[in-house]
């Protein structure tokens, strides 16, 4: 068999070492391009025998040969050769030997900046709208879940201390507002990395007659790069993406962190199905919410990964260097773990259920009352910061007494402000509490059943 050589290898005096060639490979984490690297070589091929580049058969064979590689990938019966490099040397070298003098003529107008960079937006594409399903997902299984629980009150929090009473549908729905900025940003960035690319060239374009718009609408991008200089270089897409999957992974850990205390015996919030958690090895008694707490770990490589694609691009000289190659592990590994942390994510919250009546055996406890106690006196003409320290004051007799604002009798309450009437005591006590919230995206009864209904609404459309 004759030695496979390289595109370039003829520049050089010397063959390449076995060792260097290791080095610079790809192939073993970009394979997964192959598909979007053959679309858009069909529709780079299409548009040079358009332009009398190429002739009509030699288009035949390139198209031919491409979607037999296509087949055989997907069949698993191709061989892949890491002395190729990348998937896209690997493609071609398989069609040349399909094609023979056709598949030589492929590469004409173009280089593999343009082609690389247009595989990986093209697949970004497809990994965008994959994240967006997974975030719907999430999102049904939360406003599902919240449904259980309108009319369910449980303590909430600020600085990990009890803050006020909320629904719980209130506060599931919390997360489900996260996720939509979550799903709205991965928008925003197709929007912006949905140009082509392709016929940029190395840097500067090409003397060749090249339609770029032909191939633009062949591959179905909403418009085509300006400046070749630029095009060739720009991963901004890429650390865009990467934050999008951040961000996804800060409000997943969020949840698993909440949940996590929650399914302490401390707290005794919720309980996640035995299927979805593990054991000890030493302790027999242990129920350990393992799928949480890796939800929370693996974080920390998708934020690794953001720094690392910052950092591969901050030092670059303009146009294309090799570093860009660095780009596909970063973006491959967010990608992959946001994936499985979205998926598992929504079978837990599936699979979780809160225990209503240990919640509200507890809810005396920390004056969740307090600050309706004080927006009562509002009502009543007590400015608020005078509100404030008056009820300030009863709490710490409470505190002093073991005692629930509740508890105290209308005529110490008068003593500390004569403006508190009988009606104090349908404004104080968690539940009444709840009823009484009037401003709109609260987390009362009324606004988590009409958020629920909004949320039922805008997702069935997805």
């Amino acid at each position: 068999m004759a030695k496979k050589r390289k595109s370039w290898e003829k520049r050089l005096a010397e063959g390449p070492d076995e060792m260097a060639m290791e080095f610079v490979q790809s192939l073993s984490y970009d394979r997964r391009l192959y598909k979007y690297d053959i679309a858009g070589s069909i529709a780079h091929a299409e548009m040079l025998a358009k332009q009398k580049l190429i002739s009509g058969e030699d288009y035949k064979k390139i198209r031919k040969g491409l979607l037999e590689i296509d087949s055989e990938i997907d069949s698993g019966k191709f061989r892949f050769d890491k002395s190729q490099e990348d998937i896209h040397m690997a493609v071609e070298a398989a069609l040349i030997e399909k094609a023979g003098e056709a598949g030589k003529k492929l590469h004409t107008g173009r280089s593999r900046n343009d082609q690389v960079v247009t595989g990986m937006r093209l697949w970004m594409r497809d990994e965008m709208e994959i994240l967006k399903e997974k975030i719907t997902e999430l999102q049904k299984a939360l406003v599902e879940s919240a449904g259980k629980y309108i009319s369910d009150i449980m303590p909430s929090y600020t600085h990990l201390q009890r803050a006020q009473p909320v629904s719980i549908a209130g506060y599931l729905l919390s997360f489900v507002e996260q996720l939509e900025r979550d799903y709205i940003r991965l928008g925003n960035c197709f929007n912006l990395l949905n140009v082509s690319p392709l016929g940029s060239g190395a840097i500067a374009g090409s003397t060749l007659p090249l339609d770029r718009e032909r191939t633009t609408e062949q591959l179905g991008f909403c418009g085509m790069s300006r400046n070749s200089i630029d095009t060739v270089s720009d991963r901004d897409f890429c650390a865009e993406f990467i934050f999008d999957c951040s961000l996804i992974s800060v409000h997943l850990s969020r949840l698993a962190e909440d949940w996590i205390i929650f399914s302490s015996s401390e707290f005794d919030f919720i309980r996640i199905a035995d299927k979805f958690c593990t054991s000890s090895s030493m302790m027999p008694q242990k129920r350990n919410p393992d799928m949480l707490e890796l939800i929370r770990g693996r974080a920390g490589r998708v934020f690794g990964s953001l720094v690392s694609m910052l950092t591969v691009l901050k030092g670059l000289p303009s146009g294309y260097n090799r570093d860009l190659q660095e780009d596909k592990i970063h973006i491959f590994a967010a990608a992959d773990t946001v994936s499985q942390s979205l998926d598992i994510a929504g079978r837990v919250v599936r699979n979780t259920s809160f225990n209503t009546e240990k919640i509200r055996s507890g809810l005396d406890t920390g004056f969740l009352d307090a600050t309706a106690m004080a927006e009562y006196l509002v009502l009543k003409k007590v400015p608020f910061r005078q509100a404030h320290q008056i009820v300030g004051t009863l709490v710490v007799l409470c505190e002093k007494e073991n005692k629930r604002l509740s508890d105290l009798s209308i005529a110490i309450l008068k003593k500390h402000c004569a403006s508190i009437e009988n009606d104090i005591y349908e404004y104080i006590g968690a539940s009444n509490v709840v009823k009484k919230y009037a401003t709109a995206g609260a987390a009362g009864f009324s606004q988590s059943k009409e958020q629920i209904e909004f949320w039922q609404g805008r997702l069935r459309k997805r």
